[in-house]
């Protein structure tokens, strides 16, 4: 049986592929990041706010610290957006999209570019989220197949025959 996937490598695509990275293969480190950058914030506001007798002044100190708490709970929120753009616009032209056919010893991918054998030994991680399967290689690397265009059987079938093939379960994103 073999299944073959054509996807594209936009925006939407590359943000779900950072959010799968960051909750996988990152998570540790994610969590401390997210954990510091909080307290940062909080530690932001409250050197800005007036604390027994003194008055409430806005100068350049506290919009410059109120400033940079804004930027890092922008980057907080907007995380998977952002790491997304920054893999797009790094990607090597010609590699925007991809056809991939799933066999059973491995799968072969095709771009602009060329074409590249890879084994599923390589997959580190699997992970699903509602519009891809995303295969993680490492804490920098993944690989993401759409499966709006997923044919040679159903969403369902393909997550059986990869996991078997992979030999790993697929962590939901």
């Amino acid at each position: 049986m073999a299944f073959r996937c054509e996807t594209a490598y936009d925006q939407e695509a590359m943000t779900a592929m950072a959010k799968a990275i960051r909750k996988t293969a990152r998570r540790k480190r994610s969590k401390r990041s997210h954990v510091f950058g909080v307290i940062v914030i909080v530690l932001a506001l409250l050197l800005t706010l007036p604390l027994g007798d003194k008055k409430f002044e806005i100068d350049f100190r506290t919009v410059i610290t109120w400033a940079a708490a804004a930027i890092l709970l922008f980057t907080l929120i907007f995380e998977d957006r952002i790491n997304g753009y920054v893999a797009r616009k790094r990607m090597l032209p010609g590699l925007a999209s991809a056809v991939v056919t799933f066999h059973e010893d491995g799968y072969h991918s095709e771009t602009e570019v060329g074409s590249s054998d890879f084994q599923y030994g390589t997959v580190a991680l699997l992970a699903e989220t509602k519009d891809y399967f995303v295969f993680v290689l490492s804490q920098n690397h993944a690989q993401i197949y759409s499966k709006k265009s997923l044919t040679g059987g159903t969403a369902e079938e393909f997550r059986a025959f990869i996991t078997n093939a992979v030999g790993k379960e697929i962590r939901q994103v």
